[in-house]
């Protein structure tokens, strides 16, 4: 997985995830997860970190867009991680920027 990850204020106040450049490899129901970790080498960090899923994956590739549901503490909510839930695999993650 590579590409990047940032949090955008829209002019309305309403906070977005947006994925540039990014690609992964395909895989069973993926996810977009925000999580509370800086980073997240292993499944056992992402499943520990109080995750906040955001949907599910829009494209294995491109720039994509997801919205933040409101009140998220952007302190603790640090990284972004593409998750495959039926298995239980985190296939990468991104520091927020």
């Amino acid at each position: 997985t590579k590409g990047n990850a940032a949090v955008l204020e829209l002019s309305s106040g309403k906070r977005i995830l947006r994925l540039t450049e990014f690609e992964t490899s395909n895989g069973p129901d993926l996810r977009v997860l925000l999580i509370a970790a800086s980073d997240a080498t292993d499944s056992d960090t992402v499943t520990n970190s109080a995750p906040i899923e955001l949907g599910r994956l829009k494209s294995t590739s491109g720039d994509q867009t997801y919205c933040l549901p409101a009140g998220v503490d952007l302190a603790r909510y640090r990284a972004v991680t593409i998750w495959s839930h039926s298995l239980g695999v985190n296939f990468g993650t991104a520091p927020l920027s």
